[in-house]
């Protein structure tokens, strides 16, 4: 095996991580090759932590969100729902105005997800 996989490890991150990933590489026009470049990986296990066929060390992690200009954070789980808010509004910025161009700080999705933690 390997020595930059370690099998006492999950199996992958989680799906929502992995697509999160794959959105940040995609924003940039970057392939994986370029992206593994970048972070000194071969593009197969850039792909492999993509499709979460392999969990990743954390310091590669760390290289990986670093290099795509995002951060992980230590989030307690009571403050997850209005992170996600903020993330979601960050993304979409006029999701949820009133007709006077308002928008309440917490207010929920129209699609009624809200539960995504």
């Amino acid at each position: 095996m390997p020595s930059h996989m370690n099998s006492r490890r999950l199996k992958g991150l989680p799906d929502a991580m992995c697509q999160e990933l794959v959105k940040a590489r995609q924003g940039r026009g970057w392939s994986q090759a370029e992206l593994g470049r970048r972070v000194g990986l071969p593009q197969v296990h850039i792909s492999r932590i993509e499709t979460g066929k392999v969990a990743p060390r954390f310091n590669t992690l760390l290289d990986l969100v670093r290099v795509l200009e995002h951060d992980l954070l230590l989030v307690p789980r009571a403050l997850a729902p209005a992170v996600q808010m903020l993330i979601r509004d960050h993304r979409h910025p006029d999701a949820g105005e009133t007709s006077d161009g308002e928008r309440p700080l917490y207010a929920g999705d129209a699609g009624g997800d809200d539960d995504e933690s």
